[in-house]
């Protein structure tokens, strides 16, 4: 309605004021055969008056915002730029209702990249999922083809085939392990140690930290206390591993870090797991003390769990276990122990504490 609006007053503008001026102008032709040479002249002034009126409502006309037209030919370029960059608009474009020679000019430049840019959507159309494929493909080949393909294998070897699991998962989830791993692409907790669909409740960061107990909320410790208290899993789980890019970010940087950098404040909950590496390994290769912090910031996660009150009581209760685990994914190797809570007279503040039941599986 509003389109049908602007275009009947558009059509309006220009058609009166071209009859308004062209009725006086066929009036004034008529007179010019029957006046004399005197009333000619100023006759004939008044109509060079009128011809540029004209001109200039012609100028008008094409001034004017042709509404429909130009909407026709703009929606397509909005829907196509909406969905690269959402709530894109006309001002984004440089697209303006034209009121002097120089917005005209504007005008005139901006639609040639309009037209610019649907001749580029016509050849590569945006909207469609294959156009995208090359961009959203990953390093190692992966895209949304073959995932879809890993999916519908999933539902059919999987799925279809234990659906009376799946109805159940649906209704409950009983899990008996909290995992807390690192968001490393290289080290899947249910790819590595094949974990099936309600086993593990898992939650993934940058360098598989469980940050300190005062250091407040967290997606971690929030994660672990619907864990702990809502699931009641018996077994805590943190699992490292080798050539970790959170730990060498921790090794590198200054003691304050970098406060603009989300990943140094992340990282420097592993400080303490920092401090005791370069006291205790100062002698080695950096890499070698990137290796030896990997496994003590493991240590200093399970020993920050036990400063969490629903952790302690139930660990004091032997109702939860607390665990650690290093994946050397060069060698394909994986460490496991469990932080043995009553045989150990370990405090925070020190790195005295024992371990048991250690497994080197390889």
């Amino acid at each position: 309605m509003i389109w049908l609006a602007l275009d009947k007053i558009n059509a309006f503008f220009f058609l009166y004021c071209t009859h308004v001026s062209l009725n006086p102008l066929l009036f004034f032709f008529f007179l010019l055969k029957k006046r004399n040479e005197k009333e000619n002249g100023i006759l004939k002034y008044i109509l060079l008056i009128l011809l540029k009126l004209i001109d200039r409502l012609k100028a008008g006309r094409e001034m004017v915002w042709p509404i429909r037209q130009k909407a026709s030919r703009i929606a397509p370029t909005m829907a196509a730029l909406s969905f690269l960059r959402p709530g894109l608009s006309n001002t984004h474009l440089g697209v303006h209702r034209p009121s002097s020679g120089s917005n005209q000019r504007n005008l005139a430049q901006a639609e040639e990249v309009q037209v610019g840019l649907l001749h580029e959507i016509k050849r590569h159309p945006v909207v469609r999922v294959e156009a995208l494929s090359d961009v959203s493909k990953a390093k190692n080949g992966l895209n949304f083809g073959e995932m879809k393909d890993r999916f519908l294998s999933f539902k059919k070897h999987k799925f279809l085939k234990e659906s009376e699991h799946f109805q159940n998962l649906a209704q409950v989830q009983d899990p008996k392990f909290m995992v807390i791993a690192c968001a490393d692409s290289r080290v899947c907790p249910s790819n590595i140690l094949g974990f099936q669909p309600g086993e593990a409740f898992m939650i993934r960061n940058v360098a598989n930290l469980v940050p300190p107990f005062e250091n407040g909320a967290s997606e971690t410790n929030a994660a672990l206390e619907f864990a702990v208290n809502t699931l009641e899993v018996e077994n805590i789980f943190v699992i490292g591993h080798s050539s970790c890019a959170g730990i060498e970010t921790l090794m590198t940087m200054q003691d304050d870090g970098d406060s603009s950098s989300f990943t140094h404040r992340w990282v420097v909950n592993a400080k303490v797991a920092k401090l005791r590496t370069k006291a205790d390994a100062l002698h080695l290769s950096f890499d070698q003390q990137c290796r030896y912090c990997e496994k003590e910031s493991i240590n200093r996660s399970l020993l920050n769990l036990l400063a969490y009150p629903w952790i302690a009581d139930k660990v004091g209760k032997n109702m939860l276990s607390v665990h650690g685990g290093y994946y050397d994914f060069l060698n394909c190797a994986f460490d496991k122990w469990t932080l043995d809570v009553n045989g150990s007279n370990s405090t925070l503040g020190d790195k005295q504490y024992l371990v048991k039941d250690r497994e080197l599986w390889f």
